[in-house]
C-alpha cells in the first residue's frame, strides 16, 4: 500500500505534501527532524491521507496536489474529508 499525505502546521497554516509506502515511519521521520523541509517547524500534524495500490499512483497524485498554486484546494480537500 502507498500513501499520499498532507501535513499541516497549525501555527503557520503551511502544508507539506508527500508520498510513502510506510506512513507511520515517514511521520516519525518528520517528527524527529529528518526531513529538511519540516525540520524547523516540528509541529506538523497529519491533516489528510489517501491510499493507493501502486507507488506510481501515489506519486502522480502528489505531483498533482503540488501543482496547485493556491492552498484553497487543499483546504477544501481536508475539510471535505473531515465530514459533517
Amino acid at each position: 500500500m502507498y500513501y499520499l499525505y498532507v501535513l499541516k502546521n497549525e501555527s503557520t497554516g503551511r502544508y507539506y505534501i508527500g508520498s510513502t509506502n510506510n506512513l507511520e515511519r515517514r511521520l516519525q521521520e518528520h517528527r524527529k527532524g529528518k526531513t529538511r523541509t519540516t525540520r524547523v517547524l516540528k509541529t506538523y500534524s497529519l491533516a489528510y491521507k489517501e491510499e493507493f495500490e501502486t507507488e506510481q499512483e501515489a506519486r502522480f497524485r502528489e505531483k498533482k496536489l503540488k501543482s496547485y498554486k493556491s492552498k484553497r484546494y487543499i483546504d477544501w480537500l481536508i475539510s471535505k474529508d473531515a465530514g459533517p
